[in-house]
C-alpha cells in the first residue's frame, strides 16, 4: 500500500544528541568522535543495504569520508547547544523495486539538496521482516546545517542585518548596541523549503506509479489541507509493526486500528448523510407544489403496492410489520413532511460532527500522554545511570562507564528536555496522573464510539425510508407525464 511519510529533525547537542553516533547508526558503521573522545559502533546492525556521501563542487574530497566529515562539523560547532545537521526519515514504496526506489532517491537528493549546496550523508535501510510483516523501506539523510563557502571552508548559518535610521546610521540599543536582525544564510531551515521538498518527493513518486501504471497516489498534505475528515492514525515504526505481526498487541497498534474503524464508520455516515440531502433536495422540489403528499403517504402507497404483490400471508404480515414501525418511528420523531426530515438529517449530521470533534480531541490527548509517558520511561531508567555517572571520579572510569550506558544516558537527556515543563517543584513527574487520564480517555472513545453506532444505523433507517419516498414519487410522476401525454394526443 503506497504511503507518504517525510520528516526533518535536528541533531541537537542540546538534546543530548551526537552527529558521530546519528551517522554511525544510519551507515551501520563503526565511527570516533574527536569532540566526546569516544566509539559509536553500528556494524552489528542488519538492514543497511547502501550508504553513500554526496559533495557540492566546493566541499573539500576528503569529507568523502564519513568520520573525517562529521568530526569537522563537530568541530566547526561550538556551542552547547549547537545546532549539527539536518536528519530526513522517508519512506519508500513497496510498489517499487529496489533499483527503483535507489533511482528516485538520488534523484530527489541531486535535484533538492545538492543543487543547494548541501552536503549529503544517506543510508538505505530495508530492515528483514518476520511471521508476514510488512516491508518498511525507508531511507535516511544527513545534511550538515552550516554550509561550505567558496573558499572550501565552513561559513556562517547567519549574518547581522543592522537596522537602520532614515539617515542609514545604525540604531542603537539602551546598552548603546547596534540594533540588528539575524538573517539566515541559506533558505534550508525555511517552512515553505521543507513544503517544496515534501511536495517534490510526492511528485516523483506519482510519477513512476503513473510510469508502472499503478493507480495509487502519495500526498504531501495533510489530511485537513486535503479536505478529508480523516483522523491521522500514529507512526507506528519497526518496532511496533514486528510486535503486531507476531500478534503481540501493542498500545499504538490498537489505537491505530480504532481510528481507522471510527474513519471508516465517519465517512460512510457522511456520504449516505451528503446523499440524503441531496437526493431531500429533490424530493423538495419535486414537492414543492399546493397539494404536496406527506412523507407517511408516500411511504404507505409504496408498502400497500408491495403488499398487493406479496406472494405469501407471511410476505404480508412482514410487510405489515415494516409498515407499522416507519409510521411509528416518524411519529415518534413528529416528522410529517420531507422538510422536516431534512431537518432532522441535519441534527443528526451535527451530532456526528459532535463526535468527530471530541475523537479528534481525545486522540491529540492520548497521543501527547503515551508520548509523555514514553518520555517519562526514558527518565526513570535513564537517572541512576546518570546519578552513578555522576559519582565517579576517575576520567578513564567514567568513559568507560559512559561508553557502556551510551543509548540509555541519550534518552535520558532527551527525556529531559522534552519534560521539562512537568516536573513539580519537589522534581516529581504526574506519571500516575498521566497514567488515569489515558485509561479515562480511553473509556471516553469507547463511550462515543457507542454513540455513533446507533446514529449510523438511524441514517441506515433514514436511507431505506428515503428509497420508499422516491420510487413512489417516481411512479406518480410517470402516471402523470402519461397522463399528459395521453391530453396532447386526444
Amino acid at each position: 500500500m503506497a504511503l507518504f511519510h517525510f520528516s526533518v529533525t535536528q541533531v541537537k547537542r542540546s538534546a543530548g544528541q551526537s552527529v558521530i553516533a546519528a551517522a554511525a547508526y544510519r551507515a551501520g558503521e563503526r565511527l570516533y568522535s574527536e569532540y566526546y573522545g569516544d566509539v559509536s559502533d553500528y556494524t552489528k546492525k542488519g538492514g543497511v543495504i547502501h550508504s553513500d556521501i554526496l559533495l557540492p563542487p566546493q566541499a573539500p574530497e576528503d569529507y568523502q569520508d564519513r568520520q573525517t566529515l562529521w568530526n569537522a562539523v563537530e568541530k566547526a560547532e561550538r556551542g552547547k547547544a549547537a545546532q549539527l545537521a539536518y536528519s530526513f526519515d522517508i519512506a519508500l514504496q513497496n510498489e517499487f523495486s529496489r533499483d527503483e526506489n535507489m533511482a528516485l532517491i538520488k534523484q530527489f537528493l541531486e535535484e533538492q539538496l545538492l543543487s543547494r549546496g548541501m552536503v549529503i550523508d544517506y543510508a538505505i535501510h530495508e530492515p528483514d521482516t518476520e511471521d508476514g510483516g510488512i516491508p518498511n523501506p525507508h531511507f535516511h539523510v544527513l545534511c550538515p546545517i552550516r554550509p561550505i563557502d567558496e573558499n572550501r571552508k565552513w561559513g556562517f548559518k547567519q549574518r547581522r542585518e543592522y537596522v537602520l535610521d532614515e539617515r542609514g546610521n545604525r540604531i542603537l540599543d539602551d546598552a548603546g548596541k547596534p540594533v540588528f536582525n539575524a538573517v539566515h544564510t541559506t533558505d534550508w531551515g525555511r517552512p515553505e523549503t521543507l513544503e517544496t521538498w515534501r511536495q517534490a518527493w510526492a511528485d516523483l513518486c506519482n510519477a513512476k506509479f503513473a510510469e508502472k501504471e499503478l493507480s495509487v497516489r502519495i500526498d504531501h498534505r495533510s489530511y485537513e489541507r486535503q479536505g478529508l475528515e480523516t483522523i491521522p492514525t500514529v507512526h507506528e515504526g519497526p518496532t511496533v509493526r514486528a510486535m503486531e505481526a507476531k500478534g503481540l498487541p501493542t498500545n499504538k497498534g490498537s489505537l491505530n486500528r480504532w481510528i481507522r474503524e471510527t474513519n471508516r464508520l465517519i465517512n460512510l455516515a457522511k456520504q449516505r448523510i451528503a446523499g440524503l440531502i441531496s437526493l431531500f433536495k429533490q424530493l423538495r422540489t419535486e414537492l414543492a407544489s399546493p397539494q404536496v403528499p406527506l412523507l407517511s403517504e408516500l411511504l404507505m402507497d409504496y408498502l400497500t403496492e408491495r403488499n398487493v404483490g406479496a406472494w405469501s400471508d407471511k410476505a404480508k404480515v412482514s410487510n405489515l410489520k415494516e409498515q407499522t414501525q416507519i409510521i411509528n418511528y416518524l411519529e415518534a420523531k413528529n416528522l410529517k413532511t420531507v422538510d422536516e426530515l431534512m431537518d432532522y438529517l441535519s441534527s443528526v449530521n451535527n451530532r456526528i460532527d459532535g463526535h468527530k470533534e471530541t475523537i479528534q480531541t481525545n486522540t491529540s490527548r492520548m497521543k501527547e500522554l503515551n508520548e509523555l509517558l514514553r518520555m517519562a520511561t526514558y527518565y526513570t531508567e535513564g537517572k541512576p545511570i546518570a546519578d552513578k555517572l555522576n559519582s565517579i571520579h576517575f576520567k578513564g572510569r567514567r568513559e568507560a562507564f559512559k561508553a557502556e550506558h551510551d543509548e540509555t544516558l541519550r534518552k535520558l537527556y532527551m527525556a529531559q528536555r522534552k519534560l521539562k515543563p512537568h516536573f513539580t517543584q519537589e522534581g516529581n513527574l504526574p506519571i500516575t496522573k498521566w497514567r488515569k487520564e489515558l485509561v479515562a480517555l480511553k473509556q471516553k472513545q469507547q463511550e462515543t464510539e457507542n454513540d455513533m453506532r446507533p446514529l449510523y444505523s438511524e441514517v441506515k433507517g433514514i436511507w431505506k425510508i428515503r428509497n420508499m419516498a422516491q420510487q413512489t414519487l417516481d411512479k406518480h410522476r410517470k402516471a402523470t407525464q402519461k397522463s399528459t401525454k395521453g391530453h396532447e394526443i386526444g
